[in-house]
């Protein structure tokens, strides 16, 4: 049986006395995660049935979480940290909250891009930020790379969320990191430019502006609209049918990916649970888990995901290591703030 929490500031504190409780247990595992998906229930459960190991998950956002365990210090009752993008790990890292751990496994089975250099994190899944787009107003070749989204020719026609979303700091450091941070803040004052509305709602909004004819462009992580094309909302299904997908840059470096990752917290008490659950989620069940119930690509090769990502075919994927995504993140935000993408 999964025992699952969420963090609110009531009931914080009573936590950490109940499941949550300090201490070696050789069949239990504490995860702080800041994934919220049905799907890892799921993960969870398979875990446990493979090794005996039960899962006690406390959730939260992300900021909360590295703020309790912070606040927890050495008596944190915390083995593994789930997140997803980068930045938020590398944020977690640089708190001092991962420990550098050894696994053959991982080290096999994830390929380098997603393994931090000192092993203290690892990607798990991927998510590409694309590019979505009316067909009827657009032609594919006219927008090949996020590059061409800050071209004048698009005046008033991008939908994009807020600087302040992790998943385009993200993508803004990877093109620090490509081009450098004069070209990268060129980049994002051409896009501020071209906006046809002031940064709003999520992903899945701005994909709905495309459909709703408020911008021919929107930039988006893939998965969103597979949940809109496969959910319960008419209305969602609708929209998703009315626009097209591409996966910018192609022809050179490949579309950037993020990612759902975790790592093992410097003070875990049950350190070795940590490390099997990590290598777990390398694992084939695991990874299909994760393309097939909440539509994220798989970091291992040769996995089955869902029919939707299998219509895509392949794509090329940018491989920098995503440790330098949150590296780089610092300067995306004042990149953000100079040119005044709110």
């Amino acid at each position: 049986m999964i025992q699952r929490y969420r963090l609110a500031i009531p009931f914080a504190a009573a936590v950490a006395g109940s499941a949550f409780a300090a201490g070696v247990s050789a069949d239990e595992l504490n995860i702080y995660s800041a994934r919220h998906y049905d799907s890892d229930q799921i993960l969870y459960q398979a875990f446990t049935d493979e090794t005996g190991i039960r899962i006690n998950v406390l959730e939260g956002d992300s900021d909360q979480l590295i703020e309790r365990m912070q606040r927890e210090g050495v008596a944190s009752p915390a083995d593994v940290m789930l997140t997803v993008d980068a930045g938020r790990l590398w944020r977690a890292e640089q708190d001092g909250l991962f420990q550098s751990i050894e696994s053959d496994i991982l080290n096999e089975r994830l390929p380098e891009s997603m393994r931090h250099p000192e092993g203290k994190w690892f990607g798990f899944s991927q998510r590409a930020r694309v590019i979505f787009y009316n067909p009827e107003n657009v032609d594919p070749g006219e927008i090949t790379s996020y590059e061409d989204l800050a071209d004048p020719r698009w005046q008033g026609e991008v939908c994009i969320r807020s600087s302040n979303n992790i998943y385009n700091q993200s993508l803004l450091a990877s093109l620090i990191e490509h081009h450098g941070a004069e070209e990268a803040e060129a980049w994002a004052q051409g896009v501020v430019d071209n906006l046809a509305r002031q940064p709003e709602g999520g992903d899945s909004d701005q994909i709905r502006g495309v459909a709703a004819g408020e911008c021919d462009l929107a930039v988006a992580n893939h998965y969103y609209y597979v949940r809109m094309l496969k959910g319960d909302s008419e209305s969602d299904r609708e929209m998703a049918e009315k626009v097209a997908i591409i996966f910018p840059n192609q022809d050179d470096r490949g579309t950037h990916v993020n990612v759902g990752g975790a790592g093992v917290v410097n003070n875990a008490p049950n350190r070795e649970n940590g490390i099997r659950f990590l290598e777990f989620l390398a694992s084939d069940t695991a990874q299909e888990i994760l393309a097939a119930r909440n539509y994220e690509f798989p970091v291992v090769a040769n996995i089955n995901k869902d029919d939707v990502l299998d219509s895509w075919g392949e794509f090329k994927k940018d491989n920098i290591n995503i440790n330098l995504l949150g590296e780089n993140n610092p300067e995306a935000i004042r990149i953000f703030d100079r040119v005044g993408w709110r």
